[in-house]
C-alpha cells in the first residue's frame, strides 16, 4: 500500500513539474509579443509602487488569466 501511495506521489510530483514547465514556456513566448516587448515592464509589484512614487506616473497593470495564447 505505500508502494502505490509513493508511486502516486511521484507520479503527482511529475505532472505537475511538466504543467510549470509547459506554463513557462507560455510565459516566455508570450513575453516576445510585440505589446509586451517593446516597453519595460516591472513585473515586482512592489517594485512598480516604489517607483510609481518616485516618478509621479500611475501604474498601468496588465493582467490574464494565463499564458494561453
Amino acid at each position: 500500500m505505500k508502494t502505490v501511495s509513493l508511486a502516486t506521489f511521484v507520479l503527482a510530483g511529475l505532472s505537475t513539474a511538466s504543467a510549470q514547465d509547459a506554463m513557462q514556456e507560455k510565459l516566455e513566448k508570450k513575453l516576445q509579443s510585440p505589446f509586451l516587448s517593446k516597453a519595460a515592464w516591472i513585473t515586482d509589484y512592489d517594485k512598480a509602487r516604489e517607483e510609481s512614487k518616485k516618478s509621479g506616473k500611475l501604474i498601468f497593470a496588465y493582467f490574464t488569466r494565463s499564458y494561453a495564447n
